[in-house]
């Protein structure tokens, strides 16, 4: 974990919005999975059926739960895949709401996380942004075993051609490690890779890596004060394919 060895302190001033030129010089696409192609709250009407009256709650503490835990084992150097931070999310949530939890409860909301819905403009904007030609691929702080099933069960296979997961770093984003493995992946120098989360933190630590990034912004959240602010900022993924469409100026 050579990117643990010390602080990197990022001085540059607030980036610019990058030229058309400098977007024709793209040569691949890197998706963000949950939250961004994948709804995480898509298990609000499970949660519900379950536990009524505690859906939203309860699936907005588990995912907040989740992301806490994927950072605090980052620098405790505590890594366990995502499928168990998962659960441990999700015990979490319901200890902390005093819902009855069971092995069958667990195995079924656990089950449907292979199974998120995708966010409604995902396909048709992905086949687009598959017919300009960049390579697509997505990276993501979910394990190869929770990926695969998610991705194939989403009929995403034929649009996304490389999956990578942060468990070959053993360590979970925004570690600069973890966006290093796109560019190792599609061997693509990381000036040429355009990253795209609807996580502000995840754009903005790709943004610190050196990647041209897109944060989609869904519910007109201000940006994280991180330091490396989004190039890009946009409501929806089907206003990707048309901004990367814009003539060189």
């Amino acid at each position: 974990m050579d990117d643990m060895r010390g602080p990197v302190v990022y001085t540059a001033p607030m980036p610019s919005k990058p030229t058309a030129r400098s977007l024709r010089s793209l040569r691949a696409l890197v998706f963000d999975a949950y939250g961004t192609l994948f709804d995480v709250h898509s298990l609000v009407a499970l949660c519900e059926q379950i536990w009524p009256g505690k859906g939203a709650a309860l699936s907005q503490l588990w995912r907040g739960k989740q992301l806490e835990y994927t950072w605090q084992r980052s620098l405790m150097r505590r890594y366990e895949d995502f499928a168990r931070i998962t659960e441990a999310g999700l015990r979490y949530a319901c200890a902390a709401l005093g819902l009855q939890f069971d092995e069958e409860r667990c195995r079924a909301l656990m089950g449907a996380y292979l199974k998120l819905a995708t966010f409604p403009e995902v396909r048709s904007a992905l086949a687009a942004l598959k017919a300009s030609k960049l390579k697509l691929a997505i990276l993501s702080n979910g394990s190869a075993a929770m990926l695969r099933p998610l991705v194939a069960n989403a009929g995403l296979r034929s649009l996304i051609g490389t999956v990578i997961s942060v468990d070959q770093r053993k360590i979970y984003k925004p570690a600069p490690a973890v966006y290093r493995l796109a560019t190792q992946r599609l061997r693509v120098p990381k000036t040429a890779i355009g990253f795209i989360s609807s996580n502000c933190w995840d754009a903005c630590g790709a943004k610190s890596f050196g990647f041209r990034t897109f944060w989609i912004n869904r519910g007109g959240a201000p940006v994280d004060e991180l330091g490396a602010a989004p190039d890009h900022v946009i409501k929806s993924l089907d206003e990707l394919p048309e901004l990367l469409r814009r003539p060189v100026s």
